[in-house]
């Protein structure tokens, strides 16, 4: 066997340790406040990598971007800053954690998965849904950060595995506090592999397990505050009603791209006779069907109501208890985080009762000519899309057209 080549490797490597230990014995890269305050110097930044897995090569020649510019200008005699920051905030670290401890729980320890059960399926076999729930910004990428890590592996184990940990250690990782602990010291030995020309001393983790980064970021949002900048407050996002906080696109493990959709809700007011299902509860409320619409501007032609015959819808109350929306669950549940009920994510569910027990009641639509409209059934209305409920503009919407027309010729 012809060894020559690796011995030429070798070589090379014994060398690159030999010269990597020589610069952090005599600091080399250490970058202290001149005290000339004229000279010139240079700060370069990398923006922090996430320490939910081991770094990879899209990390390195990005590096070498802010690597080769710091050595440039240090070699033109300027004082060339190179810190280095560890993200360790956001919800991936806490949702892997979370993951582990659920497999655990399920499947055991070590977890025993069902077979045939490890791979996520090909999405791209996947039939298309258009449902407002993959509703996405086209310049997103398609992956998550977390799901770009973890491949095609479905269970968290299994994806710990793949990165070459043993079944003892990974149970540790079930403890998000762990993945701050193992990760970013491993993350720092693998750079100074690397031959970062990165001042060591100025590296940190972000998160309050650093007081002094959160004390730093805690000071930059009173700052603000103080001036006028920034308020709190509210605005549309998606919310994780599990963890009580915004989940942006890379805390997602999966959706990223996936963007709130905003809709009018037209209050349909449900007239006398009421339908048994919700008598009791009609007595001193006003009841609305509400629904979801993306063209309020057509609510003058209006000349029915679509609700699903075998969907579920709720009866939940709004306005500090003094009105009753009628819609899906889910819904309803978007809307208790948005200010509509009591009590900020509860509902106060008075009844559930499907679409068919409501079919032919009759409501008052906004802005229509008609006095009153009725309730028809639909089975395309879809329980995941807008409330449920669906207003109908025939004049402007060829499926209302349709639909009517079919309902008429089965008459």
């Amino acid at each position: 066997m012809d060894t020559r080549g690796r011995t030429k490797v070798a070589e090379l490597l014994k060398m690159e340790k030999d010269v990597q230990k020589v610069w952090e014995e005599e600091k080399i890269y250490e970058m202290d406040a001149p005290e000339e305050l004229d000279k010139a110097k240079f700060i370069a930044t990398f923006p922090f990598p996430y320490m939910n897995g081991f770094l990879h090569l899209g990390h390195a020649f990005s590096l070498t971007k802010c690597e080769f510019a710091v050595r440039y200008q240090r070699l033109r005699g300027k004082n060339a800053l190179f810190p280095f920051g560890l993200h360790c905030t956001g919800m991936p670290i806490k949702a892997s954690a979370d993951k582990l401890k659920a497999e655990i729980e399920e499947f055991g320890l070590p977890p025993n998965f069902p077979p045939d059960s490890e791979l996520l399926p090909d999405q791209s076999l996947l039939p298309e849904t258009n449902s407002e729930s993959t509703i996405k910004d086209k310049a997103k990428g398609k992956k998550s950060k977390a799901v770009a890590k973890s491949g095609a592996l479905k269970y968290q184990w299994s994806i710990m595995k793949s990165l070459g940990f043993e079944d003892d250690e990974i149970a540790k990782f079930s403890d998000s506090l762990y993945w701050i602990q193992f990760f970013p010291p491993v993350t720092v030995e693998h750079l100074k592999k690397m031959g970062l020309g990165i001042d060591w001393r100025r590296t940190f983790i972000t998160t309050d397990v650093n007081p002094y980064f959160d004390s730093f970021v805690r000071w930059q949002f009173l700052k603000l505050k103080e001036q006028k900048r920034i308020d709190f407050g509210k605005r549309y996002t998606v919310f994780s009603p599990k963890d009580g906080q915004p989940c942006m696109d890379h805390d997602r493990s999966s959706g990223e791209g996936v963007g709130p959709q905003e809709y009018t809700l037209i209050k349909l007011h449900l007239l006398e006779p009421y339908p048994k299902a919700i008598q009791t509860i009609c007595k001193g409320k006003r009841v609305y069907l509400v629904a979801a619409t993306l063209r309020p501007e057509t609510m003058y032609g209006q000349t029915n109501c679509w609700v699903g015959p075998d969907i579920k819808y709720v009866a939940f109350t709004v306005n500090n208890d003094q009105d009753v929306f009628v819609c899906t669950r889910r819904a309803a549940r978007n809307m208790a985080y948005q200010g509509f009920t009591a009590q900020e994510g509860q509902m106060n569910v008075l009844a559930e009762f499907f679409g068919k027990e409501i079919v032919g009641c009759r409501v008052k639509a906004p802005l229509t000519v008609y006095e009153s409209v009725y309730i028809l059934p639909m089975m395309t209305v879809k329980s995941d899309k807008g409330t449920g409920v669906v207003t109908s503009v025939p004049s402007d919407s060829p499926d209302d057209y349709a639909a009517l027309q079919d309902l008429k010729n089965k008459k």
